[in-house]
Parts: structure tokens; C-alpha cells; sequence
């Protein structure tokens, strides 16, 4: 289930909720697909549909899947809901966290360009990823979906998505590599935004902590008498 705090209404609602184990919609593609082609239907006409569009409802075979994410910052963006599956991976409450926590470090500089085209062009952005073996970590697939949202002010600075995986989860939290990725405006003919190696944000991986320089020792003033007791009287006898 996704659950809410600040935005928008709870996906708790049990009366809506339906379990994907009631569903044949198990493989990545098919809930990828699902969720395309449910957020087209919130368009009405429209380029990019509004966050307030959202319902539970339509979003029942892919609810444990789903999530949506505010922009924070060029090329980052954290979890405002978060389906089920995506605590599974993690092992642990997401939301709040930034997206590219489900990435090793040498993919997140590519999501995070690629993610800034979600907002800026905007586009939408499919991934597939990989979760390497690990102890107690059987390798592991996935799919990543990112598709915009125009918040409550007008601008796009949410989105709508799911992360798909197959194989055994195993013990989290799972992080995966990007292999690959593919975008496409929102308009069909429209100019594609190529991402930009530019866009700073979480991806930036922290620079290696390493240790201060000490500085030298301040030598403390010396009283008369301290500076005599240095000198040593010698005899020549």
C-alpha cells in the first residue's frame, strides 16, 4: 500500500486496495505499461496531467509498484508516496528519501541527469536496472518508470512512476545499476531533450573526507625568567 502524510489523499484506503497476488500483472513490462498508459488516460486532452488527477482507484494492479516524487533540486527529486514493493526493496520506509537511494553510486550521475528531463523538457523516462548478486542478495532486474506531474501551483515538479523488479528480493536494502535508458516527449513529435551531464543534486557522490592539517604549534611568551634558565653558563678552567 502507499501511504501519505502531506500530499494529497492516503493510499491506505482498503476498500480500494487490491493485492497484486489477486493479478496475473506480475512482470515488470506489463505494470510498466500499465502505469504509461494509465497516467495517458489523466492527460484529457492535456500534455502533462495534474498530481491532484491521481486516484487509487485507477491504480489498483499497480499500487504496491507505484510512487510519486517531488523535485527537490535540478536532477533530484525524494519520495512523497511509495508503494509497498519499493519498502521491500529498501527494507525500510521510503518515503522522504531521494530516488537515487536505489542506485549505486556509479549509476546515480546518469539518473540524475536523466531525471532533470522529467521536469525540465518535460519527457518521460524509462530504465532498466540491475541488482547485483550479493550475500544474501540473489541478482535481481527491474524497471523504472518516471512520468511528469504538474503540481497544485502549475509547474512540473512532481511525477508519477513505478519500479518494477523480478527475482527474489533477498535481504535489503537492494540498490541496482543503470544499464539503460529511454526517453520520449510528451508530445509525440516534439524535441527530445538529450540530458545534460551538468545537473548537480543528490547524485553527486560526497567527496572523500580527509583528515585536517594540523596546524603548528603557537609557541606560548616566555617570562624573563623562562628565557634565562635557557642559557647554561660554561666554564674554560
Amino acid at each position: 500500500m502507499i501511504h501519505d502524510g502531506e500530499d494529497g489523499p492516503s493510499f491506505r484506503d482498503s476498500d480500494r486496495v487490491l493485492r497484486l497476488a489477486n493479478f496475473d500483472l506480475r512482470q515488470p513490462e506489463r505494470i510498466v505499461t500499465a502505469m504509461r498508459d494509465y497516467w495517458s488516460s489523466l492527460r484529457q486532452g492535456r500534455a502533462i496531467p495534474a498530481r491532484a488527477d491521481v486516484d487509487p482507484a485507477g491504480l489498483r494492479t499497480m499500487l504496491d509498484f507505484a510512487f510519486i516524487l517531488e523535485r527537490v533540486a535540478p536532477g533530484a527529486a525524494r519520495f512523497r508516496l511509495a508503494g509497498r514493493h519499493l519498502m521491500d526493496l529498501m527494507g525500510m520506509e521510503v518515503r522522504g528519501m531521494p530516488l537515487c537511494s536505489f542506485l549505486n553510486a556509479g549509476s546515480r550521475g546518469r539518473l540524475s541527469d536523466v531525471l532533470e528531463t522529467v521536469f525540465k523538457g518535460p519527457q518521460i523516462v524509462e530504465m532498466d536496472l540491475v541488482g547485483p548478486a550479493g550475500y544474501g542478495r540473489p541478482a535481481i532486474t527491474g524497471k523504472l518508470l518516471v512520468l511528469p506531474l504538474k503540481s497544485d501551483l502549475g509547474d512540473v515538479t512532481r511525477a508519477l512512476g513505478c519500479l518494477a523488479t523480478e527475482g527474489e528480493i533477498g535481504t535489503g536494502p537492494r540498490r541496482f545499476d543503470l544499464i539503460a535508458d529511454r526517453s520520449a516527449p510528451v508530445i509525440e513529435g516534439a524535441r527530445l531533450l538529450e540530458p545534460s551531464p551538468s545537473a548537480p543534486g543528490f547524485a553527486d557522490p560526497p567527496a572523500p573526507w580527509k583528515p585536517a592539517t594540523p596546524r603548528p604549534a603557537i609557541p606560548e611568551a616566555e617570562t624573563p625568567e623562562e628565557r634565562r634558565a635557557r642559557f647554561r653558563v660554561i666554564s674554560s678552567d
